[in-house]
């Protein structure tokens, strides 16, 4: 008998071994800006394989114009991006079918900037102040809801826009203060550039938390068995970076040598302690407490019900 069955095991394993692989799907994730630290969880599921072990090709795209990603996902020119929770309440009531589906920053980057040897070092100081921002409409109702709590208004001061140059703003004294610096990169360019920043952090100066860095999908997709893989290869990709993040960093660096300077290493050091343990895990009162602080201060008209635009999908 056991003549008979060890030849036909030989058979069967023999088909097994000639049997073609399944080719990876091809999976793009289209980035909210360069890559950069933030980025990590993504950087090491690719690295270590984590990705490929799911069965995806996944490609990272830096974008031309950071506004355009999840556009470009609503119209079904790649599976998922990365964008901003803020951003995502914006779109939505814009009428984009776009919905949140992980999270990879889970607090605030966002703050209100000043230099420490300066004239602010309350918020209150801010009266008749010159203050620097890039993004209309969301930072300045982040600024707004702060001076609020000291009981001030946007009118008590003047708003500069200086697109994207807030450190060199604040350094060449153009402006007395900026929103929108994020404590992981502006803090640490400020310091590097010899000079202490004076950070104060938006949540605890009247400005519910949010997630900061989000991943969204196009609404009809969310079935996709794609996503659920992707998911499952993310969060595996955050648990390596957190129980080895030097060896994380070396992956990162082996992916995009040109980051391995002090700039880099220090924003991945700040950044490591606010990625999301469980990437696809939703806080939905969090959710509903932002949307609702974005319909008070006029940012968005209405906020549909959380299911349309922030789920668990499946894994």
């Amino acid at each position: 008998m056991f003549r008979k069955i060890i030849p036909a095991l030989g058979i069967a394993l023999s088909l097994l071994l000639a049997a073609p692989t399944r080719a990876a799907e091809p999976f793009t994730v289209l980035l909210d800006w360069f890559l950069n630290p933030d980025h990590a969880p993504l950087v090491v599921a690719l690295q270590k394989g984590f990705f490929a072990e799911e069965g995806l090709a996944v490609d990272l795209i830096e974008p031309a114009d950071p506004n355009d990603p999840p556009k470009l996902v609503a119209a079904g020119q790649a599976e998922v991006a990365v964008s901003y929770q803020p951003q995502l309440h914006i779109l939505v009531g814009e009428g984009l079918p776009l919905t949140r589906i992980a999270t990879l920053v889970a607090t605030p980057l966002n703050t209100l900037l000043a230099l420490e040897d300066g004239p602010i070092k309350t918020i209150g100081d801010l009266k008749g102040r010159k203050i620097g921002y890039s993004v209309g409409g969301f930072e300045d109702a982040l600024l707004g809801a702060m001076l609020k709590q000291v009981g001030l208004g946007l009118d008590d001061v003047e708003l500069i826009n200086v697109n994207f140059s807030l450190s060199p703003a604040l350094l060449s004294g153009q402006v007395d203060a900026v929103i929108g610096a994020y404590r992981n990169f502006e803090l640490n360019h400020l310091d590097l550039e010899g000079h202490k920043g004076r950070a104060f952090f938006i949540e605890e100066h009247g400005v519910p938390a949010y997630d900061e860095l989000i991943v969204v999908a196009k609404n009809d997709t969310l079935g996709d068995a794609k996503l659920a893989a992707f998911l499952r290869a993310v969060e595996r990709g955050t648990t390596y970076l957190i129980n080895h993040p030097a060896d994380s960093w070396a992956a990162f660096l082996e992916y995009r040598p040109e980051l391995d300077d002090e700039l880099n290493r220090r924003a991945w050091a700040d950044t490591l302690p606010r990625f999301a343990l469980r990437p696809a895990a939703l806080d939905r009162s969090r959710y509903e407490a932002f949307a609702a602080f974005l319909q008070d201060q006029g940012v968005i008209r209405n906020s549909p019900a959380l299911d349309s635009y922030a789920v668990e999908v499946a894994r």
